[in-house]
């Protein structure tokens, strides 16, 4: 097989693998706008160790969290009652895209590593909101149990430059 050939043949399973696995789901980790959940779609009610996905119309307080790229979160402590919906306004001030991903410690390392080795990722969870430059998103959560959780920005290079916050679940 000559180089040409090798090249379409590689052209062609690259574009028949982007189509049969998603490539029209929203790119996570590129400079993209991501689109704005559905006012009217389902609300998930998968439970994680840090609460589940909150009901917009039952969000009981609004807490906006500002992204720099000074890799700093800002305010990055904060403090809610168990069993409170909160809806996070998420501005990205700075020139690069950022990310706010709610978890506990170990998961926030884990995803941060899985994304060292795949910075390209795919994904879209509620917990998870990722603003271009200059943007705004909302995430919406309710922290269903006690204790200490934490969020950050899982783009390679952030996290470990600090830009991480911790969220003080007390009960209610």
């Amino acid at each position: 097989m000559n180089k040409q050939t090798a090249i379409k043949a590689f052209s062609a399973i690259a574009m028949s693998f982007a189509a049969t696995f998603g490539a029209s789901t929203a790119h996570a980790h590129s400079g993209e706008t991501h689109k704005m959940a559905d006012a009217n779609a389902s609300i998930s009610t998968e439970e994680h160790a840090f609460g589940k996905q909150g009901d917009p119309k039952k969000a009981t307080r609004t807490i906006a969290i500002d992204m720099a790229d000074t890799m700093r979160f800002g305010p990055a402590d904060i403090t809610v009652k168990q069993g409170e919906t909160i809806k996070f306004v998420v501005t990205n001030k700075g020139k690069i895209m950022h990310e706010m991903v709610i978890g506990t410690m170990a998961e926030l390392k884990e995803h941060g590593e899985l994304m060292k080795k795949h910075p390209g990722m795919e994904h879209d969870e509620p917990y998870m909101s990722h603003v271009s430059p200059g943007k705004k998103e909302e995430m919406v959560w309710q922290f269903t149990k006690a204790g200490e959780f934490y969020f950050a920005c899982l783009i390679p290079g952030h996290f470990e430059a600090g830009m991480i916050g911790k969220i003080t679940v007390k009960k209610g």
